[in-house]
């Protein structure tokens, strides 16, 4: 019996290790190996970090400033080299050193995809005319990324890129669904627009890789190096691990806080895992609960901004909307979900009656909060005085302000690093020994606050300051690479330990391995972004994403909710393999367009950055989702457990996440789009409710066990606090239809700055099929409607036999955007109808939550016995 657990200690350990370099790679050669290895992963974050600096433009006049394409190149240059390098080809292949064939496909991959940069000018001056060595090149590299994308990847996403590349050849043949035939491309033309140009491999996706990803992934890494993902852990188990479950909240909060610096659901649950799992088990919760807890709080790590696996900043480029907003979208959904999840663990503790760990001091409730609340107070005038002060800076001081801001920065720096000196230091608890004590929180929270500054310097130079996501990233960063340097020193001097020549080279060293850690960190993204880029050319290509739309609504009968299951569902198999990356990329360019075409149709404006998250969302799950779920995987290992079993109980606590793209499409208020402050307020509040009744509905358990009616009843208020226009809509329409002959007096009358609801409907020249759709246009300050139409929403109409029609669309303009074309026929102008606010449904749903808790009140075994003792008095 001890022989088979051994075993399977062993097999688990197996395991673990491999999912562990599933990002960085599986070779660890030494001696000059190793040292080439670490040197080019080390060139590749100093090339990064140099495209990204104000540095290439002060040295212009000694060397070149490159270009998106050439950066792009170089970028995707590193990244097959170290695939090669880094990752065997087989599980049977030597881990220690790199035979000869893998250098020799290092080199050539390496060589094709720098040849854009190597040959830029010769290729530009012969576009559409590829020489014969240029399609060699694209031939072998082509083949040498497919296989570089298997192994940092695995198949999945190798297998999805060749279909791709096969249909573009391929496109014509009989075995091909006549519904999705194409006449097919040549050998040169594909080559030159996968390889030679920037529709395909070089395309979007690479360039956000390039430019933002990189960045992101490295300053992660530094911190994570600096000890920041331990003090997350510390802070997390300090401020919650006394409570019911708490092992399991500190979990999902750790994790969460983690996944501000991560890009990637596997990390995740390596780093928190290994000390969270151990003592979820020891307070009474099962392996496989335990693991599961771990697993949504990682996967959802990934929805939490600012880097969220790298698709805020691929919707940067697909959406064409800020960074900003990118975040502010995704914010509201992302608290919640986390929330929510808290409250699931804490319901599963209450069921099993669990308890927290053990504090080292007891502290009176109201002592608690009024520490709470002065820290929340002092927060709230630091950053006002903060805010204000460097404004007033750089009004006072001008060029100056600069100088005088870098030097309190780095002030405050060293100011915070002294203070945390004055508390132990942080080290790694094993959480399987005998007695597990929490850290105080107070003397845990401040020995780490300085690895908040570079944290506060992104989020300033992205909301204050304006800049790029690469700039912010790359100032941030920079600071980071101080911090790391500098921190061991400091602490050496401060607490006058002395051996201060140790602590640098002790910082040095830290430094060069986050930098090298960032690198091996992006050669999965790096190969992702590219591969994925080959399903983006194939479709610019041939023209798949026409097809699409039909095929789509040919399954889904012209329903836009069985359309979003199949998009789900699509997204959620092809998440299983591909990593997320890859997989918003393949879905959003696949799907995305199609529900923004359908739900137009239905009469539904369905914003393009509620699709987009739509599809995020579900290829997130997919981590979770047996029978690939590597995350879950991951999470078995940890806790011993069945990673099937982990992975099913891991996906029925993220169904409180699966239910949000379904709210959002619906109800964009959740994205905090077109809402005020005041009304963001209430909507998270309300969300927070409704998101609350269904996770307790899930769990069949609310103050008490649940009986199947009441679970149903928190199911229906969730559903009405989530959507209370569905309901409103059933009793009062949205709208109200005014011929089209008025629409010139209806835009007249028009508010300033309001859009104009119209249905239209005409022939799609594309296709040759007639289109039938709901468009919204802005009209821009109070005129002329006639006017109005023409400057601001960029159509002339005329009126023929009665029917109005569109007589002319200004290029570039909304109507432009929203697809409109000649002689499309205005059927119907519809106007918001006079109606009663959708929040007055709130107070049935209220109502009926506060009837299922008093229900649930009166059945708790202490209320009974209490109430017995009141009647026997």
């Amino acid at each position: 019996m001890s022989e088979d657990k051994t075993a399977g200690k062993a097999t688990a350990d197996d395991q673990l290790e491999e999912l562990t370099t599933a990002d960085t790679g599986g070779r660890a050669p030494v001696g000059t190996v190793g040292k080439v290895l670490a040197g080019v992963a080390l060139a590749w974050s100093l090339f990064q970090l140099w495209i990204a600096s104000p540095l290439p433009f002060m040295a212009a006049k000694w060397l070149p400033v490159l270009n998106d394409t050439q950066t792009r190149s170089i970028h995707l240059a590193f990244a097959i080299f170290l695939s090669f390098t880094a990752f065997p080809a087989l599980k049977r292949s030597p881990r220690d050193r790199i035979p000869g064939h893998d250098w020799i496909f290092a080199v050539v991959g390496a060589f094709c995809g720098a040849y854009l940069f190597l040959f830029y000018e010769a290729l530009s001056e012969r576009p559409g005319q590829p020489t014969g060595m240029d399609l060699w090149v694209a031939g072998i590299g082509m083949l040498l990324l497919l296989e570089a994308t298997r192994r940092a990847l695995g198949p999945p996403l190798m297998v999805v890129a060749t279909v791709f590349l096969a249909y573009v050849f391929f496109g014509d043949q009989p075995f091909v669904p006549e519904v999705i035939q194409w006449k097919g491309a040549s050998y040169s033309k594909a080559m030159s627009h996968q390889w030679l140009a920037t529709e395909g491999v070089f395309g979007i996706a690479l360039g956000v890789s390039t430019s933002f990803v990189f960045l992101f992934v490295l300053f992660g890494a530094l911190l994570d190096k600096a000890g920041a993902g331990n003090y997350f852990i510390k802070v997390a188990f300090a401020l919650l691990g006394h409570m019911r479950g708490g092992p399991a909240k500190a979990a999902v909060v750790s994790s969460g806080m983690t996944g501000l610096i991560s890009g990637s659901s596997i990390a995740n649950v390596v780093t928190t895992g290994t000390f969270t799992i151990p003592l979820m088990k020891r307070v009474g919760f099962p392996a496989e609960k335990a693991g599961a807890v771990e697993v949504a709080a990682s996967t959802n790590g990934q929805l939490t901004p600012p880097i969220m696996g790298a698709a805020a900043f691929l919707m940067v480029e697909y959406v064409g909307i800020s960074y900003i907003d990118v975040i502010k979208h995704a914010f509201l959904p992302a608290i919640i979900s986390y929330i929510a999840l808290v409250y699931i663990v804490h319901l599963e503790a209450c069921k099993a009656n669990m308890r927290g760990l053990p504090r080292r001091t007891s502290r009176p409730f109201v002592y608690s909060l009024l520490s709470f609340g002065f820290t929340v107070l002092g927060l709230i005038i630091l950053t006002g005085a903060v805010y204000y002060g460097i404004g007033w800076v750089k009004v006072a001081y001008g060029d100056m302000a600069l100088s005088i801001v870098l030097g309190f920065i780095l002030v405050t720096y060293v100011g915070l690093l002294w203070y945390a000196t004055r508390f132990p230091e942080l080290i790694v608890d094993d959480p399987n020994s005998a007695v597990v004590e929490l850290p105080e929180a107070g003397p845990t929270i401040k020995s780490g606050l300085y690895f908040l500054l570079p944290v506060v310097v992104l989020v300033w130079c992205l909301t204050v300051e304006r800049f790029s996501p690469g700039l912010s990233a790359f100032w941030a960063t920079v600071f980071m690479t101080f911090i790391v340097a500098t921190q061991r020193p400091l602490q050496a001097v401060f607490r006058g330990r002395g051996q201060v020549q140790g602590a640098i080279t002790q910082g040095l060293r830290e430094l060069l391995d986050g930098l090298i850690a960032g690198a091996r960190n992006m050669i999965g993204v790096g190969v992702a972004t590219a591969a994925a880029g080959i399903v983006v050319g194939t479709v610019t290509l041939t023209g798949i994403g026409l097809v699409m739309t039909e095929f789509v609504e040919f399954i889904s009968g012209g329903n836009l909710m069985l359309m979003l299951l199949f998009t789900a569902f699509i997204s959620l198999i092809l998440g299983m393999g591909l990593p997320t990356t890859a997989n918003y990329i393949v879905v959003s360019t696949l799907m995305a367009p199609v529900i923004v075409t359908l739900g137009a149709q239905s009469g539904l404006i369905v914003e393009l950055i509620a699709v987009h998250m739509f599809v995020f969302y579900f290829g997130i799950l997919a981590d979770d989702t047996p029978p690939v779920g590597l995350a879950a995987f991951a999470a078995a290992a940890i806790a011993r457990s069945d990673p099937i079993k982990t992975g099913i109980q891991g996906f029925m606590y993220d169904i409180r996440t699966a239910i949000l793209p379904f709210l959002f499409i619906f109800n964009t208020d959740l994205l905090l789009i077109d809402v005020t402050l005041w009304q963001a307020i209430a909507v998270f509040a309300v969300a927070t409710v409704a998101m609350l009744s269904f996770a307790a509905a899930t769990q069949g358990y609310f103050i008490v066990r649940s009986r199947i009616w009441e679970s149903l009843a928190l199911v229906l208020v969730a559903f009405t606090l989530f959507r209370p226009g569905f309901w409103l809509d059933r009793m009062q329409p949205p709208f109200e239809t005014v011929p089209p002959v008025q629409l010139a007096e209806v835009a007249s009358g028009a508010p300033a700055h309001s859009e104009l609801r119209l249905k239209v409907e005409g022939e799609d020249l594309t296709t040759g099929g007639m289109v039938s759709k709901t468009v919204l246009l802005p009209l821009g300050s109070v005129g002329d409607g006639v006017a109005r139409l023409a400057e601001n929403a960029g159509i002339e109409v005329r009126e023929e036999d009665g029917k109005i029609l569109i007589d002319n669309i200004t290029f570039g303009s909304p109507a432009e955007q929203a697809k409109l074309d000649f002689d499309w026929e205005i059927t119907t102008v519809e106007l918001p109808a006079s109606r009663m606010p959708k929040e007055v449904f709130y107070i049935p749903a209220l109502a009926l939550l506060l009837f299922v808790y008093y229900l649930q009140r009166r059945r708790r075994p202490g209320e009974k016995s209490a109430a017995t003792a009141g009647a026997g008095a």
